[in-house]
């Protein structure tokens, strides 16, 4: 089955099928999702058949909206067929645009719909082994080290989120403002 999202082609937002996006790097519609514990940030490791940076870490959640879906219900459904959690109360931060090379020929380019969930301690969290072959929680000043010390097993989105976005993301719970 072929995926459509919103991309833009000749500056006019049109329906694409995800791979022909991501050959083509057109700039595209996304959403990221960060679950924050207090200080930590739950992280995912991405299944190892995902089409493009497969085993690495990014943030809780992170995809594109089907042609039409509206950003936040995409977040919400996305959470749960990845992770399996039900948080409907997500906190819209913010939209970034950023563009990476994800390798084998595919380029990300992106114009993401950022939310933040605040959860409690003992959310059950039960990955999709499609979607998700690992999570963990890091302390957030943790994250940033581990980027720096050993920046391949992150995706170049979280890399670019935590290099150039951090305070528009975290600002608010993190005191980065």
């Amino acid at each position: 089955m072929k995926i459509m999202i919103p991309a833009w082609v000749d500056d006019v937002l049109t329906p694409v099928e995800k791979l022909e996006v991501h050959q083509r790097g057109l700039r595209h519609k996304a959403i990221s999702v960060f679950i924050l514990c207090g200080t930590q940030v739950l992280l995912q490791r991405r299944a190892l058949k995902k089409y493009h940076t497969p085993g690495l870490w990014a943030n809780a959640c992170c995809t594109h909206p089907t042609w039409e879906e509206a950003s936040g219900a995409c977040a919400i459904r996305r959470l749960d067929e990845e992770l399996g959690v039900k948080i409907t109360d997500l906190e819209y931060r913010d939209t970034l645009e950023y563009r990476a090379d994800v390798g084998g020929g595919l380029t990300e380019h992106e114009v993401v719909a950022v939310f933040i969930a605040q959860v409690a301690s003992d959310l059950q969290i039960t990955p999709n082994l499609d979607e998700v072959m690992n999570f963990q929680w890091v302390e957030y000043v943790d994250l940033q080290k581990r980027i720096a010390d050993t920046p391949d097993v992150f995706t170049p989105w979280l890399r670019i989120y935590m290099a150039d976005f951090a305070e528009a993301i975290f600002g608010a719970d993190f005191g980065l403002k």
